[in-house]
């Protein structure tokens, strides 16, 4: 088995994850979410040197994108997301302004809408898109089976779930998305989009009970 390596780097005022992934023998690789400093988030992979093959977006949500532009300026890569989520993205200037009182940055256009069962491959490896609404209409998560482990973006954190309080979340799907989730192995590593690591079996060993249990806190 190859070694896929990750490296997880919190970026901006609401402590967002951004995820390196790359093939430690080809260098090639793909950024998650880089929501804030895209300068550190570049020199992070010139550091690594890896090459960037694409820029992968769990939801539009500001402190998940807003450093887009300049990775995409930088490295060329491909903007990978769900078009559920295309007015949440384009918007996203305008939430950062609104939450946090900073500019908020324009968004390049996605180069590639990516749908449930796809396949991001760079180097040897395939992450799988999962579509997990609920948070967001076009939450997606990546998972990579021959590692055991799932990018959930902000779907599932370590004790929590994502927000299912804006105008355009829906618990009902929410709920459902979480469900699927806990079908995948128990030891399944969680890279999520705030806070820590935790695994599948930790946090939804039954998606129902668990999701009404985290609803109410």
């Amino acid at each position: 088995m190859g070694m896929m390596k990750i490296k997880k780097l919190p970026v901006g005022d609401l402590k967002a994850n951004c995820y390196l992934v790359w093939d430690e023998g080809t260098k090639e690789g793909i950024v998650i979410d880089p929501g804030d400093e895209g300068e550190f988030i570049s020199e992070e992979i010139m550091r690594e040197q890896i090459k960037i093959k694409a820029i992968f977006l769990t939801h539009g949500h500001f402190d998940h994108v807003q450093a887009v532009l300049e990775v995409k300026l930088n490295y060329q890569a491909l903007i990978l997301m769900n078009k559920n989520d295309e007015k949440i993205y384009i918007e996203s200037g305008k939430s950062r302004e609104y939450w946090t009182g900073q500019r908020g940055l324009p968004m390049p256009k996605v180069d590639r809408w990516v749908k449930n069962g796809d396949l991001i491959k760079f180097g040897g490896e395939a992450l799988k898109v999962i579509e997990a609404p609920g948070h967001t209409p076009g939450s997606v998560c990546l998972y990579s089976e021959k590692h055991g482990v799932l990018f959930s973006g902000d779907v599932l954190f370590k004790n929590g779930i994502g927000r299912v309080d804006f105008s355009y979340s829906d618990p009902e799907a929410m709920r459902k998305s979480l469900v699927g989730l806990s079908e995948l192995p128990k030891e399944t590593r969680v890279m999520p989009g705030h806070g820590e690591e935790t695994s599948i079996g930790d946090e939804i060993p039954d998606g129902v009970s668990v999701f009404r249990e985290k609803e109410s806190r």
